[in-house]
């Protein structure tokens, strides 16, 4: 009897064992999807972030750009001013120099107007002199009663030849007289007329010195006019230059920001594609088959493999082809051929335009046939990510196959990092070394995977189709 229900225990055993196995593969699904979403969610916040942060910079760079163009104009305007005032200085030293002539030859004017009012005074008082003493002379002459008066001259002259003589002197006497009052007379005569040209001399010099002045007063209300605009002109300036340092300051914190998300945002491009990694294991998804793509996909797709692989072999560009099929295929990507180029953080090619640039020109015939075999259903495995081997490294991918320049594999699945090696101490005596220690520093394999990329006429990012590697290119 036991023999006979040992059978049917030994099945109702199997089938709860498989039960609870399937039970615990869903529960593990379960919670692989849900840990996806998180990081999903994860992804879409950073990416907000992102863009705010991309958006932030453009603004700031646009106010940068507007604020230098306003320095640029106020360094003008202050060069302009600046000119403007050495113009007026030199008009002023003109001015001055001008001044100063009209005062010298003021000065000179005036010192001969002071001398020839000394000099007709002199004359006059000559002339005064003169003409008192001659007044004198003539009547003590001619009046009579006086003892040198003319006729008593006369009539004591002893003989007619002294009559002669004594009236000849006389009117010799009354002759130089008149003679000197009447060169008195024109000396004054001179001084006067001197003194009045020199007087209309000295008032056009006047006139000329109060043009002189007026110009000066003018130049000079001018220049300091100029010279307010320059000081607010430069303290404009100023307040410009700040606001540029500031935005300097600014961006930078930004870029600050923009690295830390980029790096964030890889680490959880490279984490989700792990936990895909972790789901597909569990069940193995069949990837193939064609694919009924229309005119617009067709072109979407080929331009991709020539955005990707354009330097690689047409082997290369059927396995960038294969990855995207692959992936339209999976449950863990979109389900359309645009939807898998396009989506977010995957292909740099796409972000940086390059894509687009060959759909709006149109692909090549080689990748249009390329495209067309693995909408078809040909495939060069079930890959689902490529990239750089360079890049494949240095996410500690477990296993890969380079087709070209490129790695390509299933699962995301990496190895622990290796121990970092024990600091020697400072007794250890150094090690001769043949200077080449096999390894290269990041940023060294960067720059020859961005140069093999280039040759390839693939990004310089290592794209993978995954941002755990694209990113990790940029």
């Amino acid at each position: 009897m036991k023999r006979k229900f040992l059978p049917i225990i030994l099945i109702l055993m199997l089938f709860i064992n498989q039960f609870s196995f399937v039970s615990y593969a869903y529960e593990s699904l379960s919670e692989l999807y849900e840990r996806e979403a998180e990081t999903q969610q994860a992804i879409s916040n950073l990416e907000k972030q992102t863009k705010e942060t991309k958006d932030a910079i453009s603004a700031l760079q646009g106010q940068k750009e507007q604020t230098q163009a306003s320095v640029n104009n106020l360094e003008n305007q202050k060069g302009s001013l600046q000119s403007t005032i050495n113009g007026y200085s030199s008009k002023l030293t003109t001015l001055d120099e001008e001044i100063s002539e009209a005062e010298d030859a003021m000065a000179e004017v005036s010192a001969e107007i002071v001398k020839l009012n000394n000099e007709l005074f002199e004359a006059q008082q000559q002339e005064k002199d003169r003409y008192e003493a001659l007044k004198k002379r003539l009547k003590n002459t001619y009046e009579s009663g006086g003892t040198g008066g003319l006729v008593r001259v006369l009539l004591e002259s002893k003989s007619l030849g002294e009559l002669l003589t004594k009236s000849e002197y006389l009117n010799a006497i009354v002759r130089y007289d008149r003679q000197k009052i009447a060169e008195f007379k024109e000396l004054q005569a001179d001084i006067e007329a001197k003194k009045k040209v020199v007087e209309e001399r000295e008032a056009e010099l006047d006139a000329y010195q109060d043009q002189l002045d007026e110009k000066h007063d003018e130049l000079e209300g001018l220049t300091n006019q100029v010279m307010g605009q320059l000081s607010a002109t430069n303290s404009s300036l100023k307040n410009e230059k700040n606001k540029l340092a500031d935005y300097d300051s600014q961006l930078a914190s930004l870029d600050e920001k923009m690295k830390a998300l980029e790096s964030q945002v890889a680490a959880a491009q490279a984490k989700l594609a792990q936990q895909i990694a972790e789901r597909l294991a569990l069940t193995k998804e069949d990837l193939g088959g064609a694919y009924n793509a229309s005119d617009t996909e067709l072109v979407w797709l080929a331009a991709t493999i020539q955005a990707e692989a354009d330097g690689e072999s047409y082997t290369g560009k059927l396995g960038v082809g294969s990855v995207i099929m692959n992936r339209v295929k999976s449950s863990a990507f979109p389900n359309t051929v645009i939807g898998v180029i396009t989506q977010n953080m995957q292909f740099a090619s796409y972000r940086s335009g390059k894509v687009e640039l060959f759909v709006e020109r149109g692909p090549n015939s080689t990748c249009v046939r390329a495209a067309q075999e693995v909408l078809g259903g040909a495939r060069i495995g079930d890959y689902l990510f490529f990239m750089t081997k360079y890049w494949a490294d240095y996410y500690r991918i477990t296993s890969y196959t380079m087709i070209g320049n490129h790695a390509f594999f299933y699962r995301w699945e990496t190895y622990a990092a290796p121990e970092p090696e024990p600091e020697p101490s400072e007794d250890a005596q150094p090690e001769e070394s043949s200077g080449d220690s096999g390894e290269s520093q990041p940023e060294e394999q960067s720059e020859e995977s961005s140069d093999e990329s280039e040759d390839s006429g693939d990004d310089d990012d290592g794209d993978g189709g995954d941002d755990g590697g694209d990113d990790g290119g940029e």
